[in-house]
């Protein structure tokens, strides 16, 4: 009896201390899921490297992150940078009325008569909208131009959430296999089904990043690409928010390009629109239809349906990690209740197959 209450004790106050320490760790949640995240992808180069410089492990670790940083970390810098400079820039010509919203909502108004129509027949007053709608973008310039310039007021606590990114990531990718048998061997769940698990959390986590970041900066460059053909200004801000909105499946750039081939045919530029929507449909959507299955679905065994239910709400519930996280818990879902299905069969089901007559040799 006293054995028993002191195993409960135990379990108890392990559980405790285990939901502490998460709870500690929960500012940092964003730098450690992405050193997580960034170990899983370029584990195989840092295997590769292990593999001829066996005595350095330190050293191929540290190589591994300077690849990472080349590849991804510096050019994200980079661009984020240029984005918040054009944003206050376009901001700027706004509120010194270089750039008239008023002017192009005026251009709609007469390229849509029969809307303004309609619209005054249910009782809507149109100055009113207008106004409306031109103290709406105001407002929205303001407090875009108020959130990049916290970014760059913010600096340095990005720059430290990158380097608390990337020195987690040192010591995953150096011990990383170690960590993972010590998992094993702690969580009660049994070895093949953690291996399992963990397997499976790693080819999700794998096939997300690397997937829906590669179909979106494709979208966000040949996004970017169109609008500078056409001469669209601000081509390197809607090319980053194409590239955002790509996470997004089936939508995804569609939200911008669309509005804006809407507004060229409202103003006449009719051959433009056309080229647009040609572009947006024909090719930027081409590209999310064929890769997003083959670089995602596939790899994470999931219908696109629920790719892309489980993206959204990893969206709205997470942020912009919730494009990882979100189909990250639909896949666990599936395979637990996979595990649950093979090993836990139903009674009728294990009836079923006592029934069933044997084979005669």
């Amino acid at each position: 009896m006293q054995n028993k209450m002191e195993t409960q004790s135990f379990l108890w106050l392990l559980l405790l201390v285990s939901i502490s320490f998460i709870w500690l760790l929960k500012p940092f949640f964003a730098p450690v899921f992405w050193a997580v995240a960034i170990t899983i992808i370029f584990f195989p180069v840092h295997s590769r490297l292990r593999k001829k410089m066996p005595r350095w492990p330190n050293f191929s670790a540290l190589l591994t992150l300077l690849i990472c940083m080349v590849i991804v970390v510096i050019p994200v810098i980079f661009t984020t940078t240029s984005v918040v400079n054009q944003v206050v820039d376009l901001v700027q010509k706004v509120q010194s009325g270089e750039i008239s919203i008023e002017e192009h909502i005026s251009k709609l108004d007469g390229a849509f008569p029969t809307v303004e129509y309609w619209l005054q027949r249910l009782g809507i007053d149109m100055e009113n909208l207008r106004q409306r709608t031109i103290d709406s973008a105001m407002s929205s310039g303001k407090f875009l131009a108020q959130h990049t310039l916290i970014i760059g007021q913010n600096a340095f606590g990005f720059v430290l959430d990158v380097g608390l990114m990337l020195y987690v990531a040192f010591f995953l990718l150096r011990d990383g296999e170690k960590l993972l048998a010590l998992m094993i061997k702690a969580l009660p769940l049994g070895d093949r089904r953690e291996r399992l698990l963990f397997k499976k959390f790693a080819e999700v986590t794998r096939a997300t990043v690397k997937g829906n970041m590669v179909i979106a900066v494709v979208q966000g460059i040949l996004g970017g690409t169109i609008f500078w053909i056409l001469d669209i200004p601000g081509t390197l801000l809607w090319a980053v928010i194409m590239t955002l909105l790509s996470l997004i499946p089936a939508v995804g750039a569609g939200l911008i390009w669309g509005p804006v081939a809407i507004y060229m045919f409202a103003t006449g530029d009719i051959i433009q629109g056309a080229i647009l929507v040609a572009f947006g449909i024909l090719v930027i959507g081409l590209v999310d239809n064929l890769l997003r299955p083959v670089l995602v679905g596939r790899d994470t065994k999931l219908p696109d349906y629920i790719v892309l239910l489980s993206t959204l709400g990893g969206l709205v519930l997470f942020g912009i990690n919730g494009f990882v996280i979100g189909p990250l818990i639909a896949a666990l879902f599936t395979v637990f209740w996979g595990i649950f299905m093979r090993e836990f069969p139903h009674p009728d089901s294990a009836d079923e197959e006592k029934a069933k007559p044997s084979a005669v040799n």
